[in-house]
């Protein structure tokens, strides 16, 4: 019982929850505003005051292509605002942090023709004795 209690209260865990909950409540008021704000607006162009309306029949069957208009604009709509929100600022802060490693120049070995550091002595794939490259070569 304790390790499942652990594992209950395991940080990653919490912050995995509340962000399904946060996440949820992001897509109802989402939802609510591609129904009551955005399609009457596109239906106020277009015409058609409800897209969840919108269907056809084959063979008396019936398809409700409007509902799947309504959950491809929410879902565009969240899309959009994840990307510009949280992405796109995201990626910037990180690249402020991000510290240039310079990159060892390489040679290939001769013998296994493996990349290794230029100033290598002794090839650590084939264990071959290399003379080290000479400044500038």
């Amino acid at each position: 019982m304790r390790g499942f209690k652990e594992f209950l209260l395991r940080g990653n865990l919490v912050d995995l929850a509340v962000a399904v909950v946060i996440g949820l409540a992001f897509a109802a008021v989402v939802s609510a505003l591609v129904k009551d704000l955005i399609t009457p607006l596109i239906a106020a162009i277009g015409g058609q005051p409800n897209f969840a309306g919108l269907f056809f029949t084959v063979n008396k069957s019936t398809f409700l292509y409007g509902d799947f208009l309504n959950a491809l604009i929410s879902f565009i709509v969240i899309a959009a605002v994840v990307y510009f929100l949280v992405v796109l600022p995201y990626g910037r802060l990180m690249d402020r942090f991000k510290s240039e490693t310079p990159v060892a120049p390489t040679r290939a070995c001769p013998r296994c023709l493996s990349s290794i550091p230029a100033a290598a002595t002794r090839c650590a794939f084939c264990t071959a004795d290399i003379s080290p490259e000479a400044p500038g070569q």
